[in-house]
């Protein structure tokens, strides 16, 4: 069985959760996806390497293996709806665009559904939980800065295109509100990407469940158009021509959000 996720851990008081990059399938659900799903349409692509200068720059990082059509790392154990618009649950059973999931019959049953919970939504979720206790009690405070992308036009969800950067915090409240600043500031003074803060997407079960400000955890979701780094049709390849612009501007976030946390220390 591949493993629920990979972990490295950094020096730096900052975790970057990565839960929806990965395409591993168990073989229950692997050999009952419909062929609109087959090709993994809602993975979060290539999210890992345009990430990659994190490590380097002392963060630690948590990326998720198994895909999102397995189970969604980022909604509550218990499946209660994060939004009242349209959206994916647990286990998914339609993709963004409305297709199904599953061939009409052919679904995981509860037992494996509960058994995926256990051995891959569990890990996760303690690894989190247990990196950011660990920061917190080495630096005083935890950083978790929740990395995701999707396509930038999927009418079922929101209408026209997406800003291209999409600032989380559970509207306000799952960070301190200087952090927040910082990082729309940031998002400001450049004029090359569009940006905005808690709009369609205000952050999933990770941001809300672990960004605890009050208790010195502080929370954020950037959700970015695809477009800006990838191919955003099958077989959705990386664009190298147009990470390279973006790349720099998530160091500067990051950097912005480690800067405003020490001066809230």
């Amino acid at each position: 069985m591949t493993a629920p996720f990979n972990f490295s851990r950094g020096k730096l008081p900052i975790l970057i959760s990565i839960p929806h990059a990965g395409t591993a399938l168990t073989p229950e659900v692997e050999s009952a996806l419909s062929e609109a799903a087959m090709p993994l349409p809602d993975t979060d692509w290539h999210i890992p390497k345009l990430y990659e200068f994190a490590t380097s720059l002392g963060g630690s990082v948590i990326i998720g293996n198994y895909s999102r059509m397995v189970i969604d790392l980022n909604r509550p154990a218990d499946d209660k709806p994060l939004y009242t618009t349209a959206t994916t649950g647990l286990y998914p059973e339609t993709l963004f665009d409305g297709a199904p999931v599953f061939i009409p019959g052919k679904e995981p049953s509860q037992a494996q559904r509960k058994a995926v919970l256990d051995t891959i939504w569990q890990p996760y979720h303690l690894q989190l939980q247990t990196e950011l206790e660990r920061m917190k009690a080495e630096h005083g405070y935890a950083l978790l800065f929740d990395a995701h992308s999707i396509a930038s036009r999927i009418p079922r969800l929101f209408e026209g295109k997406l800003p291209d950067l999409n600032f989380g915090t559970n509207g306000g409240k799952s960070c301190d509100e200087l952090i927040e600043e910082h990082l729309v500031a940031c998002a400001a003074s450049q004029k090359q990407f569009s940006w905005v803060a808690n709009g369609r997407f205000k952050g999933g079960y990770i941001t809300r469940a672990y960004g605890q400000p009050a208790q010195g955890i502080h929370a954020v979701q950037l959700e970015l158009a695809q477009c800006n780094y990838m191919d955003e049709q099958a077989p959705f390849a990386w664009r190298s021509d147009r990470a390279e612009k973006l790349q720099p501007l998530l160091e500067q976030l990051i950097r912005s959000m480690l800067s405003s946390a020490q001066q809230i220390a």
